[in-house]
């Protein structure tokens, strides 16, 4: 496993975090 492997991942996941977080701001009558 290279090192920025991790880096990535954590950037995945941020950025999917931040997604469903406009979402549920953006939509809040679906949740």
């Amino acid at each position: 496993m290279s090192p920025g492997t991790g880096d990535l991942v954590g950037l995945v996941l941020a950025v999917l975090a931040l997604g469903y977080l406009l979402v549920a701001l953006l939509l809040p009558e679906r949740f």
